[in-house]
């Protein structure tokens, strides 16, 4: 269940609370009048089913309470409660298959910002990537799938070509836009630096028998690889079950061909510079359109709960 947290006018209180007292999926309805200093008014507290949730914000921000007040919702791990057991078997729908909108918009969007934290992760993860490449070591390039950060902007995407918000495609495209090109040139000026240094030179990724090769080969395989790997993690986003993106991170070669890019433009190896680019487009484009694609065959393109207010750049 989730525990919803609403600070509403005066003057909508009663409207608010007599939305909560219709729907079957809330329980647990508190009101403390006039408890909310800034904003001022009164302060509801309720507990409901997840799949109530889109329905419930929807008629609270169809009172303004989002605009003259706040919202706010948490994940409840154990509860104790014959009425919340009544209130998520009336629910209509499942828990596991519910979306909330609100709550998948201001992830997405806070996952994608473009921030140092962001810009650091991929850089890094480009950098373990190109020493993967090197050493031809399959599990650094593993590690480095696991670390790269940029499935949050992909999905980002995916929700905002669903739901129309421009303002989350342009964040998340500004964060890939100059995030993968800074990291590619980062991880090329490493590489440039370890060949001055005498670490490394082109028979590191020339010749044949390279496990690390796969990166930069890109065919069929790699479209249905990040096809697979996008509807899978849209999926464990929208139910909740985070820990099946760990599986996508590992599944999709989007870090290691970036860091590819970087190794073998600095060596000259112009034909893998390529082939890592594409194997990089292809890469992305397939887990957008994936994600895309779940997101409308599951839920629809007007599914209720967002309130399509613009993100914050806060």
């Amino acid at each position: 269940m989730l525990h919803l947290r609403v600070v509403c006018p005066a003057d909508r209180a009663d409207a608010a609370v007599g939305l909560l007292r219709a729907h079957p999926g809330v329980t647990h309805l508190v009101m403390f009048p006039g408890a909310a200093l800034d904003p001022e008014g009164d302060v509801i507290e309720a507990d409901l089913a997840r799949e109530a949730a889109d329905d419930v914000l929807s008629g609270l921000c169809d009172l303004g309470v989002d605009h003259d007040g706040g919202v706010t919702l948490e994940q409840i791990d154990t509860v104790l409660s014959d009425a919340g057991d009544r209130a998520e078997r009336r629910a209509p729908g499942e828990a596991a298959d519910a979306v909330v909108w609100e709550e998948l918009v201001a992830r997405t969007g806070e996952e994608s910002r473009l921030n140092t934290t962001f810009l650091a992760f991929l850089t890094i993860a480009c950098l373990l990537a190109a020493v993967g490449v090197i050493t031809d070591s399959p599990v650094t390039i593993v590690g480095a799938m696991v670390v790269g950060p940029e499935f949050g902007p992909l999905a980002a995407l995916a929700v905002g070509l669903v739901r129309r918000r421009r303002d989350l495609v342009r964040r998340a495209g500004l964060a890939l836009g100059v995030g993968f090109p800074l990291a590619i040139a980062v991880t090329a000026a490493g590489a440039w630096l370890g060949t001055l240094a005498g670490m490394f030179d082109a028979s590191a990724i020339t010749g044949d028998g390279h496990e690390a090769d796969f990166v930069y080969q890109v065919g069929p395989w790699s479209l249905v690889v990040a096809v697979l790997a996008g509807a899978a993690g849209m999926l464990s986003m929208t139910s909740a079950k985070s820990a099946a993106l760990v599986g996508v991170f590992i599944s999709v070669t989007t870090v290691p061909a970036a860091g590819y890019i970087g190794v073998a433009a600095i060596l000259g190896e112009w034909g893998k510079v390529f082939g890592s680019a594409a194997q990089l487009a292809v890469n992305l484009l397939g887990i957008v359109l994936a994600a895309a694609l779940v997101l409308v065959l599951r839920h629809g393109v007007r599914a209720p709960g967002d309130s399509g207010r613009p993100l914050s750049d806060g």
